[in-house]
């Protein structure tokens, strides 16, 4: 079963100014698209080629000797939960239960949206920062890499991709002003709360 690169939720332009049509270009069409290619090449022949791709991450995570095979697999899913974490005219503050979620687990949303935008900062080199439901509490946490939480058994409601690739062509190096643009403008709610459900 070979992996694909999903379409993305949104046309390319639609989440312009924030993120712009040519920075989707290379970040879904080039980036996205070379881990699927890697992923598919590296597991062809292999007992991973029927696996699905949790399955995939589960059974590399950790192993030395699958490096390769775990970093395209992660960066292909977690790419693929970064595109349906945003949406056109998203993000501010949340309502319903994952409101009153974050209100329980981080005492409002000022101080979750904080921490989320500490922890895109402090990733240092390449990773993501993620909201994630551990041990029935939502927390704030980052990946180096390729890392993503569904290997270490913890599921998460929503991501911020922090690469350069994902906002150098529109912010360069102003990580912080992708950061707020992306919890202002494009979060969706929405698909985080489906998560928590």
């Amino acid at each position: 079963m070979a992996i694909t690169l999903p379409n993305l939720p949104f046309p390319k332009d639609a989440l312009a100014p924030f993120i712009s049509a040519n920075t989707l270009d290379f970040h879904h069409g080039k980036h996205h698209n070379a881990y699927v290619t890697n992923l598919n090449k590296l597991i062809e022949g292999t007992d991973l080629a029927a696996a699905t791709l949790e399955d995939i991450i589960k059974k590399t995570a950790g192993d030395a000797g699958k490096a390769g095979i775990f970093n395209n697999a992660a960066q292909v899913w977690n790419h693929t939960f970064y595109w349906q974490s945003m949406k056109p005219k998203g993000g501010g503050k949340p309502s319903g239960a994952i409101a009153d979620k974050i209100k329980a687990d981080f005492g409002g949303y000022d101080k979750f949206s904080e921490q989320l935008k500490n922890a895109g900062l402090t990733q240092f080199g390449s990773g993501w920062a993620w909201l994630v439901l551990k041990n029935n509490k939502l927390e704030i946490m980052k990946t180096a890499n390729a890392d993503t939480p569904i290997a270490h058994g913890i599921k998460p409601l929503l991501t911020v991709d922090v690469w350069e690739h994902a906002y150098y062509l529109d912010y360069q190096n102003g990580r912080g002003t992708y950061l707020d643009a992306f919890l202002n403008n494009l979060v969706n709610w929405d698909f985080a709360s489906a998560q928590l459900g």
